[in-house]
């Protein structure tokens, strides 16, 4: 088996009776639209099975020790006692103050306290986002995503029967964006524009050309922009860790007023499994007023129909003991005691080594520049191998003991490629993953 070999011509492939009976149990009649959790599963059946242990690279999941400045402050207070009492919906005062803190200090914004709101994680943050965005203005009941994208969101949309429109941004890079975008917004029905930077998954990051176009026609047309910041300051190109000087956080929240950021502990802070993140919402956000959304939520002003309406049906707020873990994870990144970037840059050493492994064994990067620069090595990258689509692809590296997403459900248009994670391979496992691409490489000659 892979995990014994020690030599490529040891390297023999996992049985397509295996992968077969196995996709049948899944009930996987097209691998290319199968959901992250479904393969997850499909590939956990396989280990089971075969004994391989594969090279997991379908789960955007956090791969290094959570913060431990978070791990001591919450378990200090849980003993403490706040497990037993039910924390404020709109978060406790100390995490409130450390995320106004944060934001101005790496992306140069001033948002209110009042304006910044623990949630269940973004996943929450989206949901009530979405809930709330669409009952501002009756005629404005379209989200448009600009993907590729998280697929959970458009999922999301589905559950609350909410329209959306998309589109797949490799091709409108730079000024090409501004009437792309146009073309959309002139028709009236849009209500929000939702990205995130960097991009999950294929790790493009807006240039600041791009922001100032999407911020100008936010503006222009009244439109809420959605930032999701999952992976803040994981542009390893850029250092942003140092509090309070630039260079800062890229951001469309420098060009219009009109934005709510989601910005995630799980993979920037590694604090992942407490689902605790930050939904910040512009003071001009907050203070919207609309009577459609009284009719909802009781209150007219969109920041308190945000708190006492969607995240007080949600959840009645999030986990008490993992606000104290964050407050104390931002106040020492604010001061200055915590480098929260040079704690995550192992995720872009690791794909720079994994995707010359890859381009080595004939694979193609698919989406491979930020307008004329070369992107980033950080959490995700794409590939594709030639004459395949991305289920074709996806099936075979299941035989060679390798998981990946499709992109095609991302809502990206090159849906020959698929998407590969660096957070879950460790480096010892690179040896063999070098292993298998080659003996990959040389069952399907490119020529």
């Amino acid at each position: 088996m892979f995990n014994k070999a020690t030599d490529i011509k040891e390297y023999t492939p996992i049985d397509t009776e295996i992968i077969n009976r196995n996709l049948e149990k899944n009930f996987i009649t097209d691998i290319i639209n199968s959901p992250i959790r479904v393969i997850k599963r499909l590939v956990n059946n396989i280990e089971d099975e075969t004994g391989v242990k594969f090279i997991r690279m379908e789960m955007g999941i956090p791969g290094l020790p959570p913060t431990q400045i978070g791990v001591d402050a919450e378990i200090e207070a849980l003993r403490k006692g706040v497990a037993a009492i039910y924390p404020d919906i709109y978060g406790i005062a100390e995490l409130k103050t450390e995320i106004s803190r944060f934001v101005k200090l790496f992306m140069n914004i001033d948002v209110s306290t009042e304006s910044c709101i623990p949630t269940v994680g973004t996943m929450q943050a989206g949901f009530a986002a979405f809930m709330m965005i669409h009952r501002i203005d009756p005629k404005k009941d379209t989200t448009l995503f600009i993907d590729p994208g998280f697929a959970v969101h458009k999922m999301q949309h589905k559950v609350l029967d909410l329209k959306f429109e998309a589109f797949d941004v490799y091709n409108f890079r730079g000024d090409k964006l501004e009437a792309k975008l146009e073309s959309y917004l002139k028709k009236g029905n849009i209500s929000s524009i939702l990205y995130s930077n960097p991009n999950n998954p294929s790790w493009i990051c807006f240039t600041e050309k791009e922001l100032e176009i999407i911020g100008k026609l936010a503006t222009k047309y009244g439109v809420i922009v959605i930032e999701d910041l999952a992976y803040f300051g994981m542009d390893f190109r850029v250092d942003i860790s140092i509090p309070g000087q630039p260079p800062y956080q890229p951001s469309v929240a420098k060009y219009t007023e009109n934005y709510i950021l989601f910005i995630s502990s799980s993979k920037a802070f590694s604090y992942a499994g407490q689902r605790i993140g930050m939904m910040v919402l512009s003071d001009h956000v907050f203070n919207i007023e609309s009577d459609h959304l009284k009719n909802n939520f009781i209150y007219n002003k969109f920041g308190m129909a945000m708190i006492f309406g969607a995240i007080y049906t949600l959840s009645a707020g999030t986990a008490h003991s993992a606000q104290y873990a964050l407050a104390a994870i931002l106040k020492a990144t604010n001061d200055g005691h915590f480098n929260f970037v040079d704690n995550v840059k192992e995720y872009g050493a690791k794909a720079k080594i994994m995707k010359k492994l890859f381009t080595d064994n004939g694979f193609v990067i698919v989406y491979d520049k930020d307008e004329d620069e070369p992107i980033a090595d950080g959490f995700y990258f794409t590939v594709a191998y030639p004459r395949m689509d991305g289920g074709q692809l996806l099936k075979e590296l299941l035989h060679y003991g390798i998981s990946a997403i499709s992109l095609k459900i991302t809502g990206s248009e090159r849906t020959e490629g698929i998407r590969a994670c660096t957070s879950l391979p460790q480096r010892s496992q690179f040896p063999d993953l070098e292993m298998r691409l080659k003996k990959f490489h040389e069952n399907h000659p490119i020529n």
